[in-house]
């Protein structure tokens, strides 16, 4: 396989969550950027991206959680639909961000918090 292969499926990764409990969409992400970070330059920078974004969509949605348990469930008006805009959102740029990647260009998720660097 080649370097925009490996990153397309560092971005795919993120979806993995969707299959378990939420934390392979981390997970996923992680293992192939550890793999292939040092061979493929491409693959550090798109993985360290996917990493990057699905932390931040975990940290988005910890705090929508958060807000609806700290209203006693009274929030769950807002945060429900919150929750379900996250995930489409979520699915939506991650897409875009694999399409990009097969093309050998570089994507910036929007909304992502620049933990790993």
């Amino acid at each position: 396989m080649n370097a925009n292969t490996w990153a397309m499926l560092c971005y795919l990764g993120g979806l993995v969550g969707y299959l378990g409990n939420g934390l392979g969409s981390i997970v996923a992400p992680l293992i192939l950027w550890i793999i292939k970070k040092d061979e493929l330059p491409e693959v550090n920078e798109h993985g360290k991206e996917a990493l990057n974004f699905n932390i931040s969509i975990h940290i988005y949605a910890l705090a929508i959680v958060l807000f609806m348990i700290c209203t006693f469930g009274v929030g769950a008006i807002i945060g429900i639909p919150l929750l379900i805009v996250l995930g489409i959102f979520h699915l939506v740029c991650t897409i875009r961000a694999a399409m990009s990647a097969n093309r050998g260009e570089m994507y910036r998720y929007p909304l992502s918090i620049r933990l790993v660097s």
